[in-house]
């Protein structure tokens, strides 16, 4: 099924917007490349976003509020995004 973003839970326009210009549409696209990749792009794309964003990426995947993510998976999230901007960084 091909959700439509802002059917999705915490994606409003202005995420939706960041969304698809990075190329992703629906929740099936938003899946395959995972909240990490796709906060990335975003980032990589000039767009100055707080780690909110992170985690409405992958509440909207879980289907829950942001906020009810448990604090444990907020910080693995932030953990692996500060590892792949090292690696990027060593590149």
């Amino acid at each position: 099924m091909n959700t439509t973003l802002t059917d999705l839970k915490n994606i409003g326009n202005t995420s939706a917007l960041w969304l698809k210009a990075i190329g992703i549409t629906n929740k099936q696209q938003l899946q395959e490349i995972g909240t990490i990749e796709a906060y990335l792009k975003i980032q990589e794309r000039g767009i100055k976003v707080s780690k909110v964003l992170l985690y409405t990426l992958e509440g909207a995947l879980l289907d829950c509020h942001w906020n009810d993510i448990p604090e444990s998976t907020k910080q693995q999230l932030c953990l692996q995004v500060e590892q792949k901007n090292l690696v990027t960084d060593e590149l």
